[in-house]
């Protein structure tokens, strides 16, 4: 019995050059390849088919040692265990273990560098911001593996009933976070940050708790005494805000603006798909005033941008013109306002069908049927709608108006 198991010498194992298996008996085997390497196996039957697990070189594991790791693999049979399978697993948890060092911050830098080529800047900030304000000061310096619900909880519950809907986006960033760590192995378990059948039982839906927030509208009726005021201010940071009140355009589409999506020529601005907000071209008619403004600022052109920020290279900051109404003392508006101001004037002071305005702030109109035969943009009605707006912020204000009016939206500061 003894030779059964042993047949094998340090000489038999050294001069061994043939390409093939030489067996010692219980499974163990010295395989030699087609170029003369040696190596140590493990080979038994398993359903009808033999398995083959590598024990190491013969350069390094020695028949002595080859022999107890196969005694090992024995033991592990008798007992119903599969060798591979459990040498995998000890591999998983070696390197969880070594894993552990590896921080939530640090995945999550790593999930964002591994998806930074794909995702539009936006998304990127986004996903920077809510991390660094929300979830990094709870959790950012543990390790992946040990978060839990509980700390879960504690990066999205100050939040959940104030901002649910920020809060719901930091759920779903972390949840993502885990199952990338999962994937590379730096966690096991379940994602104690995924919301079905889990974390909705702990926290009330963001639907049952949303808040509205109101932006701050300044009421057409007097929009003609704030115009002047508007363009007596001086610096990019107010133009950009009487072109975006002219356009109609959102804050990121006017100070992304660049001049070649402008056409003076045919008085046009181009906001390419990528840079709307519902990922579809959106060609917006010019004024006279509108036209104006960029000419002067055509005259002191120093960047790609229309409206360049202080560094070159980068536009104006996305809360210049908020800043610009703070210094007129209009703290109490926002930008996105005006274009409810658009909207309530376009409704109760013109004739204009109610979807040539609705293009005009680049909304959806319809259903999919309705869409797919409406194929054009209104262009010519919208253009007659901009000169029309732009006497209008040109002219006196109508007496009796209040100065503020809200318009209702879903609270969430976070994208």
């Amino acid at each position: 019995m003894a030779r059964q198991l042993s047949k094998l010498t340090t000489i038999t194992v050294r001069q061994a050059r043939r390409r093939g298996l030489y067996g010692d008996g219980g499974g163990l085997f010295l395989q030699v390849s087609a170029g003369g390497a040696q190596s140590w196996v493990f080979r038994w039957k398993e359903a009808g088919r033999f398995r083959v697990m590598g024990l190491g070189p013969v350069h390094t594991v020695s028949l002595a040692e080859a022999r107890d790791k196969a005694v090992a693999c024995r033991k592990l049979r008798l007992d119903g265990i599969d060798p591979i399978a459990e040498r995998r697993a000890k591999r998983a948890a070696v390197q969880l273990d070594a894993a552990k060092a590896m921080t939530f911050r640090q995945c999550a830098e790593a999930y964002i560098d591994a998806h930074r080529i794909g995702w539009r800047q936006r998304t990127l900030d986004a996903w920077e911001r809510t991390l660094e304000r929300h979830v990094y000061p709870a959790i950012g310096k543990l390790p992946v593996q040990s978060i839990d619900v509980g700390l879960v909880l504690k990066a999205v519950e100050p939040v959940w009933r104030d901002r649910p809907e920020t809060a719901d986006r930091v759920r779903g960033r972390i949840e993502s976070v885990l199952d990338w760590a999962a994937a590379r192995g730096y966690r096991r378990g379940d994602n104690p940050a995924r919301w079905r059948g889990h974390l909705e039982n702990l926290l009330p839906k963001s639907s049952q708790v949303r808040r509205v927030e109101h932006y701050a509208a300044l009421p057409y009726a007097v929009l003609g005494a704030f115009m002047p005021e508007l363009r007596a201010e001086h610096g990019a940071a107010a133009r950009a805000l009487e072109f975006a009140i002219l356009t109609v355009g959102r804050t990121n589409e006017v100070i992304g603006a660049r001049w070649d999506e402008i056409n003076l020529a045919d008085r046009l601005w181009t906001v390419p798909a990528d840079r709307m907000k519902g990922k579809k071209e959106h060609r917006v008619p010019l004024s006279n005033r509108a036209m104006a403004i960029l000419e002067q600022l055509r005259g002191d052109r120093r960047d790609e941008f229309v409206f360049p920020g202080s560094k070159p290279g980068r536009p104006l900051s996305n809360m210049a013109m908020m800043m610009s109404l703070r210094r007129m003392g209009r703290g109490h508006l926002t930008v996105h306002g005006f274009r409810s101001t658009f909207r309530d004037w376009a409704a109760e002071c013109t004739a204009f069908p109610g979807e040539v305005a609705e293009m005009a702030l680049a909304h959806a109109v319809g259903n999919k049927v309705e869409a797919a035969y409406r194929r054009g943009d209104l262009f010519q009605k919208r253009r007659q709608l901009a000169e029309h707006w732009a006497a209008f912020c040109d002219g006196p204000s109508i007496g009796g108006a209040s100065e503020v009016v809200p318009l209702r939206a879903s609270a969430g500061e976070d994208a």
